[in-house]
């Protein structure tokens, strides 16, 4: 059994979180996603940050119609900041044993990886689920210390959409899997100015989560 883990804001939740979801939990066949969402900043409120119960809700909402899609609060819970090596001990440990891990990730952040807490360690807890990002290329992976050695044509196939996905074994036993997702450009930042504008949003959201922003009158103000 692999569990896909899914974290974000998810402020709100779109039809892009969604269509990335879907794609790589048949992609790599998963057998359910848990999206969770990150806690409210522990000092001091973010103007453009929906509380968290609410963001919660919104996910739960987005996600009805899915059956292997699941939503933790985990980190909403959490007293502390969540690094995701915390996150993802957390659910090594709550799982059956034998389940697998497979930390859903996009590719920006994943360049940035070895500024993460604990890489060595966290490396043997998951597998990572790499998803291509708009304007990101791949071949920029090169510049990773841990990675397998890959000849750049490999990267440069994933960059021009020749190929879908490439998997790169570990010495941990674990696997990168890098997915070239089908565009799906969506941005939350955006959503959140055309809400504050009174603008129409249906076309990038589930119907529930937008009566939802409607019914508790989320992003009402310019961020």
């Amino acid at each position: 059994m692999i569990i896909g883990l899914l974290g974000g804001s998810f402020n709100p939740i779109h039809n892009g979180h969604l269509h990335i979801a879907q794609y790589v939990y048949s992609t790599i066949q998963l057998n359910r996603i848990t999206f969770i969402p990150t806690g409210d900043p522990p000092h001091k409120p973010t103007a453009s940050l929906a509380p968290a119960h609410h963001r919660l809700e919104m996910v739960k909402q987005a996600i009805a119609p899915f059956p292997n899609f699941t939503v933790s609060d985990h980190e909403i819970r959490s007293p502390a900041v969540s690094y995701s090596v915390d996150t993802v001990s957390h659910f090594k440990k709550e799982c059956p044993e034998g389940t697998e891990l497979g930390f859903i990730v996009g590719l920006d952040a994943f360049l940035d990886f070895c500024s993460w807490r604990k890489v060595d360690h966290l490396l043997t807890l998951c597998h990572f689920i790499v998803c291509s990002r708009p304007g990101v290329a791949f071949t920029q992976l090169q510049a990773l210390p841990f990675l397998p050695a890959t000849k750049p044509q490999a990267f440069q196939s994933l960059d021009q959409q020749d190929t879908n996905r490439l998997d790169m074994l570990l010495p941990s036993g674990k696997t990168i899997f890098l997915l070239s997702v089908p565009p799906c450009e969506i941005s939350a930042s955006t959503i959140r100015e055309h809400l504050a504008l009174g603008s129409r949003v249906s076309q990038w959201l589930p119907p529930t989560v937008e009566s939802y922003i409607i019914r508790h009158r989320l992003y009402q103000w310019p961020v």
